[in-house]
């Protein structure tokens, strides 16, 4: 599977424009797209428990690699859909459809990041994909069920009690997130490097 990059226009960023100039003509689209999903896969099956998973950084890796964003959107779906057929399930098809939106939505936040740069960039967007995790799937679970009061307080006791759920859950996005793009500068600067040795 290969993702040609869209040509660019006047209207991109600076920051969109330097990442897909980053990333245009590369060959490793196909096998960088299987690698993220596998990570996402064995990471996320490797401890549920903690809550310690990769699928925040492959949702930011997508999202900065691949200029198309439904390309890069289905990066976490796969991985989420191929690592839930090991895990019980959601309940429901709309808490299913917001832990699915609420783990895609990083790709967002990483179509303004470029690897190799800007690393606050790439912690703040971690840190911000497991806040906004951690609130929409709670929020939807006080909703969708009759174990808390529908009430303030309600919301409130449920958003305390999914915290020892949380709290290894934003250490685990940015640590993964700052792997994962490492990993991604090492292999561009790898493949400039051989690049530059064959025009030579």
């Amino acid at each position: 599977m290969k993702f040609a990059p869209s040509p660019i226009t006047a209207s991109q960023s600076p920051t969109t424009t330097s990442r897909r100039d980053s990333f245009s003509g590369l060959p490793l689209f196909g096998a960088v797209w299987v690698a993220l999903v596998m990570v996402g896969v064995l990471g996320r099956l490797w401890q549920p428990g903690w809550n310690v998973t990769p699928m925040a950084g492959v949702a930011l890796a997508a999202g900065a690699l691949f200029p198309n964003l439904f390309a890069a959107a289905t990066v976490p779906l796969v991985a989420l859909a191929i690592s839930n057929l090991a895990m019980p399930g959601y309940g429901s098809l709309t808490m299913a459809a917001v832990v699915y939106a609420a783990t895609v939505w990083p790709v967002l936040l990483g179509s303004r990041l470029v690897p190799g740069k800007a690393w606050k960039a790439v912690v703040g967007s971690a840190l911000a994909s497991s806040l906004v995790f951690y609130l929409s799937t709670n929020l939807a679970y006080w909703w969708l069920t009759a174990d808390y009061p529908h009430t303030p307080a309600g919301l409130a006791a449920c958003y305390v009690a999914a915290l020892p759920f949380y709290r290894w859950m934003p250490v685990g996005d940015v640590a993964w997130s700052v792997a994962i793009f490492a990993g991604l500068s090492a292999v561009i600067a790898a493949v400039r490097a051989s690049r530059g040795a064959a025009v030579a």
